[in-house]
């Protein structure tokens, strides 16, 4: 986890990202089809805004990318594990936890995790008018898409194909 923009990593957004997805009715919303939905709106917000949105790194693994904050802030929850208070990663679930329940669903050969929205509602005002366009953008794109073809997706960017397996794409 020693990587540059850990301590830029913003939770609040991520979400509030949620929320809105929820909202909109996002199918198949787990946290493998999030993780695949944020790397394509950093992906396209740093094409056309120059920045990040969430500020996560993303390694390129043999099936997709992933994003190295939130896939291990996924991985702890679904493994139940117990954290130090002062662990950063502490924080940043808890804060995560009181914007959405995440439900933990084990399957034969995967865990998934899915949201349900609490008290809270969507604060568009922690986003700029790019970044909300960049949101709706990839939104409007693979709403509908399931997280396997979402996956496939991803090696459509030249960046993803002529990255190596274990180093940063973005």
């Amino acid at each position: 986890m020693e990587n540059i923009e850990f301590e830029k990593f913003d939770v609040t957004k991520v979400a509030n990202l949620i929320l809105y997805m929820l909202h909109k009715k996002v199918k198949h919303l787990n946290d493998k089809k999030l993780t695949l939905m944020i790397f394509f709106m950093e992906f396209n917000h740093t094409e056309y805004c120059g920045s990040k949105v969430f500020f996560d790194t993303y390694i390129k693994q043999k099936r997709n990318p992933e994003g190295l904050i939130l896939s291990d802030l996924f991985d702890l929850i679904a493994n139940e594990e117990e954290l130090e208070e002062d662990d950063l990663r502490q924080f940043l679930i808890n804060e995560l936890c009181e914007y959405v329940e995440i439900d933990i669903n084990k399957k034969d050969t995967f865990v998934e995790l899915k949201f349900t929205p609490l008290d809270e509602e969507f604060d568009e005002e922690l986003f700029s008018k790019d970044e909300m366009k960049t949101i709706q953008k990839t939104i409007n794109a693979y709403s509908e898409t399931s997280v396997r073809n979402l996956s496939n997706e991803t090696f459509s960017l030249d960046i993803v194909r002529n990255t190596e397996i274990d180093n940063i794409i973005l």
